[in-house]
């Protein structure tokens, strides 16, 4: 027997297989069903309430409703392809449940004005769960900064040895990262919280359908003011992607940062055996899989917001076929971005442990002083950027003669300079240069004690 489908009897001939399968969306679109069920509860409530349909026609079409939210939860519901889309199958289904009072639930409604409706309150839910996420991530660096307060950890520009800094200071930098997203995420949301439902096909309807009645229901807090731009908008979906592709980022240059802490030539991490993996051929290897997994998982989020901006770049009022393409790219980003938020705080939480007595090393081994050289200069009258000049000359010559800052006489010290005392050498001591920094914002220990309490602050409102 054909399987009757959701247009009408216009066409004479059935559709080819392997255009049907082409066509159809049940295989990935089932992840709306919770939504499509709720947003079509919602309708049915909205056609009773005007007077659309009987009061008891309603209360059997959310009844049936429910019958197959927990058929489906309980895996005694799974369409096949035959059923096209979710909506239509559980339009169909629900027909099968309670006869023919269910074809009504489809009055002064479209797939396109229902699948719009659907994908908002999908993502309005993921968003509350990436939100969530993220705070759980802020906490894993936090809890990861607090102790690490007067830990030092060598700064870098270029990728070059710059500045000594606390620690604790240079995780809450991905802490302020995560906040930004947090935050934008919010914005976005604002967006996606706008009900479609009742914008038809693309034109509205002749029913005397309310539909701020239907949004207050669904617990939007707008509706579209236009029945086109309701159908046929994506923009808070590329939105998402935007700002899903952001934290991919965030995320990412952490990863490269403890791909690169965890090498040989850093040594500044060791990684536990829960987060990390062995070689197939060489046994000394212990490599850096989740995070090495996160950074290549950036470019498939970032692939996803390209893919939706080229979908919609050409795409005339109003709903085109060409909008079912957003599912797939929205669901992904999605599970990426959760799994590897997910994957990142467990990482911090009990995958990775910093080396002090490397990092207390590293602080000392290099030129990352010579700044407060010409600091110190400064604050004894000379203009910085003669002492700046002389602190290089002074830097070549040690570099020449394999010395670092620190093991210069103070008679080498005064005779660049009659500046020079023997305060020099607490000044240039890395944890001197840290505390020093007291700006606000800056390194110092006092400031990075400030931000630790006002970021833990900040989690708990």
């Amino acid at each position: 027997m054909t399987q009757e489908k959701t247009w009408s009897q216009r066409f004479e001939g059935s559709l080819h297989p392997a255009i049907a399968e082409f066509n159809a969306s049940i295989g990935f679109d089932i992840e709306l069903i919770e939504y499509d069920i709720t947003g079509s509860i919602a309708h049915a409530q909205m056609l009773a309430k005007t007077g659309i349909i009987l009061p008891e026609e309603g209360e059997q079409i959310v009844a049936g409703l429910e019958e197959i939210r927990q058929e489906y939860r309980s895996g005694r519901f799974n369409p096949t392809i035959d059923a096209e889309d979710v909506h239509f199958a559980v339009e169909r289904r629900l027909t099968e449940i309670i006869g023919d009072v269910g074809k009504k639930l489809h009055t002064a409604r479209s797939r396109n004005d229902q699948v719009g409706t659907d994908t908002r309150l999908y993502l309005r839910h993921q968003i509350r769960e990436i939100r969530r996420l993220l705070r759980e991530f802020q906490t894993a660096l936090l809890d990861l900064a607090e102790p690490n307060l007067e830990t030092l950890i060598p700064g870098y520009t270029h990728l070059q040895r710059a500045q000594p800094l606390s620690l604790a200071h240079h995780l809450l930098a991905y802490f302020e990262m995560a906040q930004r997203d947090w935050e934008r995420l919010g914005d976005v949301y604002q967006r996606v919280d706008i009900c479609p439902l009742g914008s038809g096909a693309l034109a509205g309807t002749t029913f005397p359908i309310d539909r701020h009645y239907t949004a207050e229901l669904l617990g939007f807090s707008k509706v579209y003011a236009n029945s086109l731009d309701g159908v046929s908008d994506r923009d808070f979906a590329i939105e998402f992607l935007a700002a899903a592709s952001i934290i991919m980022m965030h995320l990412s240059r952490l990863c490269e940062e403890v791909i690169l802490w965890a090498s040989e030539e850093f040594r500044f991490v060791t990684l536990k055996d829960s987060c990390a993996t062995g070689s197939s051929i060489m046994p000394q290897k212990k490599n850096p899989d989740v995070p090495e997994l996160v950074r290549g998982k950036t470019g498939r989020v970032f692939g996803h917001l390209q893919a939706l901006l080229v979908l919609m770049k050409g795409l005339p009022l109003a709903y085109n076929k060409d909008l079912q393409e957003d599912k797939e790219a929205l669901f992904d980003a999605v599970k990426t971005v959760k799994t590897s938020v997910q994957a990142m705080t467990i990482l911090l939480q009990e995958g990775m442990e910093f080396r002090s007595q490397r990092l207390a090393a590293a602080v000392t081994e290099d030129f990352s002083n010579a700044t407060d050289v010409a600091d110190y200069l400064a604050k004894k009258g000379v203009p910085f950027r003669e002492a700046y000049n002389l602190v290089g000359k002074v830097v070549k010559t040690s570099l020449a003669a394999g010395k670092l800052l620190k093991d210069l006489s103070l008679a080498e010290w005064q005779e660049l300079h009659p500046a020079f005392d023997a305060d020099i050498y607490e000044a240039i001591a890395p944890r001197q240069v840290v505390a020093a920094r007291n700006s606000y914002g800056g390194t110092g220990f006092a400031q990075v004690q400030t931000a630790l309490q006002n970021s833990r602050a900040l989690l708990g409102s």
